[in-house]
């Protein structure tokens, strides 16, 4: 379920793009790493180091990515900005229905969107690492993440 409140912006925010608001999605896992986030959406966003108080990337056991969950942490990953419409479609059906995009605020105040794991029992009281993914899991993931994003071209309605 997708927050209610979010709605994209009107207008133009350059060629063959529609503006989705001020607020940015703040990654905090695999799609901090730029080849993921071109696997999935054919081109890095524009991306900056972010923050956020009061969460942690929980490790989620028996799986490679990590959940957001509250916690007594700061979670540091990157924001993203200039997304697509059809980019935030993408990563909504990715993320899919284990995440709800939720809107948080940044050490800095700003307020983002983010995608917070929404079975924080199952998160497991380990941090995440972003080294150790890198290092066991993103050449074969950044694979799977490019075939789910052909696959999906293959069933979009024309």
């Amino acid at each position: 379920m997708r927050d209610p409140a979010w709605s994209p912006a009107p207008g133009p925010a350059g060629p063959g793009r529609r503006a989705v608001g001020e607020d940015g999605l703040f990654v905090y896992g695999t799609l901090q790493f730029p080849e993921l986030l071109a696997a999935l959406l054919g081109r890095v966003p524009e991306r900056r180091p972010a923050g956020a108080r009061g969460w942690r990337a929980a490790v989620l056991p028996g799986r490679a990515y990590p959940g957001l969950v509250p916690g007594e942490a700061t979670v540091h990953g990157f924001l993203l900005t200039g997304l697509t419409m059809e980019e935030w479609r993408a990563l909504d059906t990715f993320e899919g229905p284990a995440y709800e995009r939720t809107r948080i605020t940044l050490i800095d105040g700003r307020a983002a969107w983010s995608y917070v794991w929404i079975a924080t029992a199952e998160a497991g009281a380990g941090e995440w690492s972003p080294q150790e993914f890198a290092a066991r899991h993103l050449p074969a993931y950044v694979q799977r993440c490019a075939a789910w994003r052909r696959s999906s071209a293959d069933h979009a309605e024309p």
